[in-house]
């Protein structure tokens, strides 16, 4: 796959009172995605070429892909494919990068979201507003040991909107 041709779509920067070893470990293991990914679970192979999954909380495969960067604790870029086939027609390969960097006293993660084409803001609001919550979930978690549960319906609702059959 040529990373050079996928263009970053949206882009999401936040400051985690934490190390740059515990933002890694909570983005790759399932123990704690569960905790602030309302249930998913994230599952890696731990190096380059590695797959990459995120089960659903009743274990179905929701999202799959490849790793495609592997410099822990600093760098992960993975394929992030939708298991829906309504939106993959749409929104075609997806790559997501976490760059974690230490900032001071905390860690700048930033998240991007590439594609290899260019996509309507419609298409793109499902990520706008599940990210952010699962940012804010995985912050809350390392800083106070709890993940508020933020409710996906609106990203849901969105896609259905479109005329995306959601599971």
């Amino acid at each position: 796959m040529n990373l050079d041709r996928f263009k970053p779509l949206t882009v999401y920067t936040i400051y985690i009172a934490a190390t740059p070893d515990q933002v890694w470990e909570a983005l790759t293991s399932a123990e704690f995605s569960r905790q602030y990914f309302s249930g998913f679970a994230v599952e890696m192979e731990p190096r380059l070429g590695g797959k990459f999954v995120v089960r659903a909380p009743d274990g179905s495969e929701h999202i799959s892909g490849d790793v495609f960067e592997y410099d822990p604790p600093n760098k992960l870029t993975v394929t992030w494919n939708v298991n829906w086939p309504d939106l993959v027609a749409k929104l075609g390969a997806t790559l997501v990068t976490y760059e974690i960097e230490q900032a001071g006293e905390a860690v700048r993660l930033t998240v991007s979201e590439r594609h290899d084409r260019p996509l309507s803001d419609d298409i793109l609001s499902g990520g706008r507003t599940g990210w952010p919550a699962i940012l804010s979930g995985l912050k809350s978690l390392l800083e106070t040991g709890k993940a508020p549960q933020i409710k996906m319906a609106q990203m849901l609702e969105a896609l259905k909107a479109m005329g995306i059959k959601t599971p």
